[in-house]
């Protein structure tokens, strides 16, 4: 066995506690280092520095990063930027015609659709001697809350209005408040170099033509599909 990506499932699932998160990337990449393998990469999280978020699925992450730099194997690590798919989960309002998110509508956010992940690290494996040691934000695209209502607008063929939470539903949910305040300290923003990342992946996806192509079928569920948002703990 050549390399293992490792990626784990975390709280806001709703299967695994912030501790089995750590737990689980600790011990993948224990038994990464005790069979041997040539080059590991470990899938973290845009939101992931050196000070800690005070949101546990965020710091776990940055204690599998800390775990995994103390051991005597050949890593790469990743931090992937906001998943697209987030975007046309059901319960942000596109089915009333709406989209509510963390930004207000001037503040920008970096984007990353979950399957060009995958080409990064197939990209990492090839050249282990460029990536060896290294520690890499990707994203492919970023937006605002503007862009969004602009694009939802476009793809849905009928008005779709862009406003952040309510302070309402912010008070209520102590998962969003903490998510909307790391949007303002630029936690959540990104930090990926868009233009490196697209030097590395020429073919990464913009949101708009994402939207337009793999995630067609999630975003036309959601525009008839009422809820709650799913990772509300």
């Amino acid at each position: 066995m050549h390399g293992v990506f490792s990626v784990q499932p975390s709280s806001p699932g709703g299967t695994v506690s912030d501790e089995d998160e750590t737990r689980f990337g600790r011990v993948v990449a224990d038994l990464a280092v005790e069979n041997g393998i040539d080059h590991f990469v470990y899938s973290s999280g845009g939101a992931v520095g050196e000070k800690p978020t005070g949101m546990g699925h965020f710091d776990s992450k940055a204690h599998i990063e800390a775990h995994i730099r103390t051991l005597p194997i050949t890593a790469t690590i990743i931090r992937p930027a906001c998943f697209m798919e987030m975007l046309v989960m059901p319960g942000f309002g596109l089915d009333e015609g709406r989209f509510n998110f963390f930004m207000k509508p001037d503040q920008a956010m970096q984007l990353v659709a979950v399957e060009d992940i995958g080409k990064f690290v197939a990209a990492i494996f090839a050249d282990k001697l460029q990536f060896s040691g290294k520690t890499l934000d990707i994203a492919s695209d970023t937006v605002t809350g503007k862009d969004l209502e602009a694009t939802f607008t476009q793809r849905a063929g009928f008005p779709i209005s862009y406003a952040r939470f309510s302070e309402e539903v912010l008070e209520q949910n102590p998962f969003l408040r903490k998510l909307a305040e790391l949007m303002d300290d630029g936690t959540l923003e990104g930090k990926a170099d868009l233009d490196s990342c697209w030097k590395i992946i020429p073919d990464l996806q913009r949101f708009g033509d994402w939207l337009a192509k793999t995630g067609r079928p999630a975003f036309e569920a959601a525009l008839g599909k009422s809820g709650t948002w799913a990772y509300n703990t």
